[in-house]
Order: structure tokens, then sequence, then C-alpha cells
């Protein structure tokens, strides 16, 4: 059974920077997608980041030129760095892997940006 471990999340102050990790573990292939969301208290779940299987990355406006998505294949894991935080960007993290068959979650690590 797949199960999707996220690690990283934690407090820190306003410009400082994270790196959050997403491992699978269980087998798992024919991934198409992989990627990061978010939810702030109060508001729906976010997109922040996609990277899919060419190597091609998306990211929402608030994050581009923050924040960095990349994948190590072999490991079937997904990390997300986050420089230059904000308060905004508050939240639970959420890792996502797409296959063709399926998709699935993470159980969510806390972002926490404040002074």
């Amino acid at each position: 059974q797949v199960q999707l471990v996220e690690s990283g999340g934690g407090l820190v102050q306003p410009g400082g920077s994270l790196r959050l990790s997403c491992a699978a573990s269980g087998s798992i292939s024919r991934i198409t997608a992989m990627g990061w969301y978010r939810q702030a208290p109060g508001k729906q779940r976010e997109l922040v980041a996609t990277i899919i299987s060419d190597g091609f990355t998306n990211y929402v406006d608030s994050v581009k030129g923050r924040f960095t998505i990349s994948r190590d294949n072999a490991k079937n894991s997904v990390y997300l760095q986050m420089n230059s935080l904000k308060p905004e960007d508050t939240a639970v993290y959420y890792c996502k892997i797409t296959t063709m068959r399926r998709e699935y979650w993470g159980h969510g690590t806390q972002v926490t940006v404040s002074s």
C-alpha cells in the first residue's frame, strides 16, 4: 500500500527558508505528475507547484521566484524549496503524486511563518 510521508515543515521567521520533502513508500509506478498544495485556515486548498514527467514545472503566481519544486524519480520523492517566506505562506502543505491509475495524497506538514 502506497503512503506519502511529508517532512520539513516548522516555524520560520519572515524571510527565512524551509525545504519540504515527500517520499512515497510502497510500490508506485507510471507517475505522471508530482505536486505540492497548501491549505491555510479558513481557505480552500490551493495548488502551489507541480512538476510533470518531462520536468516541466508550474507555480502559483504568489510563489514564483521564491519556491522551487524538484523530484528524485529513483526515490519516488518530491521536494519544495521555499525561500523568502512570508506570513501569508503559513498553511498546511500537502504533497500529491498522480499516476496513470490514481492519485495519492500525504497527510500534510505545517509551515508557520511568523516573527
